[in-house]
């Protein structure tokens, strides 16, 4: 029988949880952000541009959101609050997070992080302002995810003492750069460097594409992306560089120096090796993807469950009220999982985040592994929370019905504007192979080649110790599993250890199969290493995804830990059950198939999932008012206008019920009725 939450539960308490560790980055954002900032409908494109590129220069400068940079430029060193700041303005404007991302985080942030002192001197000041505006030229037509194998090139003349910028031929245009169509004046551009006759690969340059009068430089062609889905307020753009002359000290030169003679150095041996150096030092643009689409994700979910407790649809026989949205159990199964899941992984995004400012704060150097740790986790997750966005959002729309249509309640918004999220700043098919490659090797020289793959035999010792390193409160993990009792029919599935290693238990079995697939693929097909990694491809998206799965597990459990309100914290346990058990629900073929579950377990799981729908559905409207959205940042016409129509409606409901009696009376005493009848 469904059990009954402690009561009552102060969604106070919950938010204190989830603002975590840059919690007055939030309170602020609250406090100051106000509706002016709110989310604007109908706008035509250009008028989207001019609101957006004008509340861009009027955020305010404390609220976290440019805090990344040092210091001494007026930044505050703090990447974490960067991050945090960056999913508050996803909640108000998506454009405007986009496009504050693209002037702070990849243009800003590709400048600290592969520049040198005199690119900071020169630029960080009037970037931090954004009186310099600029743009992050990585993405060609023809190469976006592969990035190694960019097309443009930039070939270094010792005569001049300058770099010759071409784009060779259409596919090596830059295609989707924010920034670049309209306000963007200068741009970091990714490109082949060659000198003295040798390609090193990928490096990156600032490029000045706009005069002061904001036309194009010499020999720089800038282009519209045109109509977009979403994001109208983002200035995607073109841009083609006909033998563009760039100085020497315009090259982002932290990890390769070239000499005026043109020899090239470089603190970091081999092609390869150095290229994943230079992206993993932009790791920041993949974690603030995966913050704004959660954000995302939880607006429409405040938007959804507030209206299902107001809208109401069919009378139950013999009641005089029709029945709340969110009392139907198929409206729960829509609603309650995915706020489940949305939790968990809010709690994942807050250790990444934590993670991240640690590795980037650190005053001594950061080992590899750390580092791969990092840049793995940011794939995985930015991967888990677009497409979760992008499925929620879609059960939000329908769960409001045609009122989840209409442009003045959000969701058509929050639709379009993250469904570019699964592709950007990374594809996420692309990145779960990221995540199983660093499962599979824990190597970076492996990353950039196909070869990899072909070695499980090299790595086959070490899966255990990668598959079991946890990520969060390790003792607490270790002792939960450890304590699991007997066998599984005899374990609660509320066991929390049992859940712990159900996810785990999986995870390592996926893995390790995967790394019996490509031993056998390399004893065959030695000579096809595409063929011997094309024939598991798969085999290994899944295993990036259970261990995702088991990390968000993990990283709520850990929250749920640290709670200190009871209530809260009891709350919190029941939606970590549900999230443990829908997700195991989800996957009970797999379980059934490898003897994990069996059939009257499985049938069991299903019975407690909706148990917990009926114990939490008291609570989903405190669950949200927990995400701690302002009204005003959501701007949406049905939470204002529903519970009036729904008053109207009751009031009229019974007139009509007093109408009869009222007609009976007229009947038996008015003037028609004939004397004797």
């Amino acid at each position: 029988m469904p059990r009954s939450l402690p009561g009552p539960i102060d969604a106070e308490r919950l938010r204190e949880v989830l603002d975590g560790r840059w919690a007055h980055v939030r309170k602020a954002a609250r406090a100051r952000i106000g509706d002016q900032f709110a989310p604007v409908y109908g706008e035509t494109t250009e008028q989207a541009r001019d609101r957006i590129s004008r509340l861009l220069k009027d955020l305010p400068a404390d609220l976290g959101i440019a805090a990344a940079f040092p210091v001494e430029y007026g930044g505050a060193a703090d990447p974490g609050a960067a991050m945090v700041g960056g999913e508050m303005l996803a909640h108000i404007d998506l454009s405007l997070m986009v496009k504050a991302g693209v002037q702070w985080g990849l243009f800003g942030g590709a400048v600290v992080a592969l520049g040198t002192r005199r690119h900071h001197d020169a630029y960080l000041r009037d970037i931090i302002s954004a009186d310099l505006m600029g743009c992050f030229a990585m993405t060609e037509t023809g190469h976006g995810s592969d990035v190694q194998q960019l097309r443009t090139t930039c070939t270094y003349d010792p005569g001049t003492q300058t770099f010759d910028l071409h784009t060779p031929h259409q596919a090596a245009r830059k295609d989707y750069i924010g920034n670049a169509a309209r306000d963007g004046r200068m741009a970091v551009v990714f490109a082949q460097l060659i000198t003295q006759g040798h390609n090193h690969g990928v490096h990156a340059w600032l490029v000045p594409i706009r005069d002061g009068d904001g036309a194009a430089m010499p020999g720089v062609t800038i282009g519209d992306a045109g109509p977009k889905a979403g994001l109208l307020g983002v200035d995607n753009g073109r841009l083609t560089f006909d033998h563009v002359t760039v100085p020497r000290e315009m090259l982002l030169d932290r990890y390769g120096q070239v000499a005026p003679d043109g020899a090239y150095t470089s603190s970091i041996p081999g092609d390869t090796r150095r290229f994943f150096t230079m992206l993993g030092a932009l790791v920041r643009g993949r974690v603030a993807v995966g913050g704004a689409a959660s954000s995302a994700t939880k607006s429409a979910l405040t938007i959804a469950i507030r209206y299902g407790d107001i809208r109401r649809q069919f009378a139950e026989p013999g009641a005089e009220r029709e029945i709340v949205l969110n009392d139907y159990l198929a409206h729960q199964r829509k609603l309650l999982p995915a706020l489940a899941r949305t939790y968990a992984l809010h709690f994942a995004q807050e250790e990444l985040v934590g993670a991240l400012h640690d590795v980037q704060t650190a005053t001594s150097p950061v080992d590899d592994h750390r580092q791969r740790e990092l840049e793995s986790r940011a794939a995985g997750l930015k991967a888990a929370h677009t497409w979760h966005a992008t499925r929620t959002i879609q059960a939000c729309r329908e769960a409001c019905g045609g009122a989840g249509y209409l442009a003045e309640n959000r969701l058509p918004a929050l639709k379009a504007d993250t469904d570019v999220f699964t592709t950007f700043e990374g594809d996420n098919t692309v990145l779960l192979q990221l995540v199983a490659k660093g499962l599979l090797t824990g190597y970076r020289d492996a990353f950039g080649s196909l070869d990899g793959w072909g070695r499980a035999t090299f790595v086959a010792d070490q899966v255990r110790e990668v598959v079991l390193e946890r990520t969060a409160a390790r003792s607490l993990i270790q002792r939960l599993v450890s304590a699991v009792p007997g066998r599984d029919e005899e374990i609660a599935l509320s066991d929390r250890g049992w859940q712990l290693r159900m996810f785990e238990d999986r995870e390592k079995h996926l893995l390790e199969s995967a790394i019996r697939r490509l031993r056998g693929g390399s004893a065959t097909k030695k000579d096809r290493p595409f063929d011997i990694f094309n024939d598991v491809q798969d085999h290994v998206l899944k295993t990036a995804t259970a261990h995702i799965d088991r990390v968000a597990l993990e990283a709520m459990v850990a929250g749920v830990e640290r709670t200190t309100d009871p209530a809260a914290k009891e709350l919190l346990a029941r939606v970590c059950d549900l999230y443990a058990l829908s997700t195991i629900e989800s996957d009970k073929g797999w379980f059934l198939e490898h003897g994990r579950l069996t059939p009257t377990r499985s049938k069991a799981i299903t019975a407690m999932v909706n148990d917990l729908l009926k114990e939490l559905r008291p609570a989903m409207g405190t669950l949200v008012d927990g995400f701690g959205i302002p009204d005003e940042w959501l701007n949406c016409a049905i939470l204002r206008e529903e519970a009036d129509r729904q008053e109207a409606m009751a009031a009229h409901d019974a007139e009509l019920r007093a109408a009869p009696i009222r007609a009976s009376q007229d009947v038996l005493t008015g003037p028609e009725v004939l004397p004797g009848q």
